[in-house]
């Protein structure tokens, strides 16, 4: 299975994070996944990347030419893809993939999980979808979420797109029985 893995170009300040992001690559190549991502060598991004390299498995990055020095492009993957730009980055990763995975991040990552429910949910793709919640960090976009349906604008059956994790075998787990 490829995994997609939505998350950071920067460390942010936990170091907890940056912990489940090494370990998080580990679990997916002992369980068989690749990983698809951003294609950056910096932050969780980076991370992620590295540790899947290191224990065996396939790494394909996707990365916009104008990203390619910006995230400093990590040339030591099994794949790196450059498009043209970030639909390009985004349908690509898609295609690519067999499930998504959010990994605390700023914008861009928030922008992606967001496009990839949306896809779901109008018919494009039907791919799982899992926040990985460490230390509450999606709390507040789950309750923002979960909001959006108690006032209408969400339907409940688009609700159960967005699975949380609150474990990295969680996570996989969610991915893996949600094909």
């Amino acid at each position: 299975m490829n995994i997609c893995v939505y998350c950071g170009s920067s460390n942010g300040n936990n170091k907890k994070i940056l912990d489940l992001a090494q370990k998080f690559g580990r679990l997916m190549t002992e369980r068989g996944h690749n990983l698809v991502y951003g294609g950056s060598s910096l932050g969780v991004m980076g991370i992620i990347a590295d540790s899947v390299m290191l224990n065996g498995g396939e790494v394909v990055g996707v990365i916009p030419e104008n990203l390619f020095s910006k995230e400093v492009a990590h040339t030591g993957i099994t794949r790196l893809i450059t498009v043209k730009d970030m639909h390009q980055r985004k349908s690509h990763m898609a295609e690519l993939s067999d499930a998504f995975v959010a990994f605390p991040g700023g914008f861009g990552t928030m922008e992606e999980l967001f496009e990839i429910i949306t896809w779901n949910q109008i018919g494009l793709i039907n791919k799982p979808v899992t926040v990985m919640n460490i230390d509450g960090f999606y709390d507040s976009l789950i309750r923002m979420i979960d909001h959006a349906v108690g006032v209408g604008f969400i339907k409940p059956k688009n609700r159960a797109i967005v699975q949380t994790a609150e474990s990295l075998e969680e996570c996989l787990d969610l991915c893996e029985n949600n094909q």
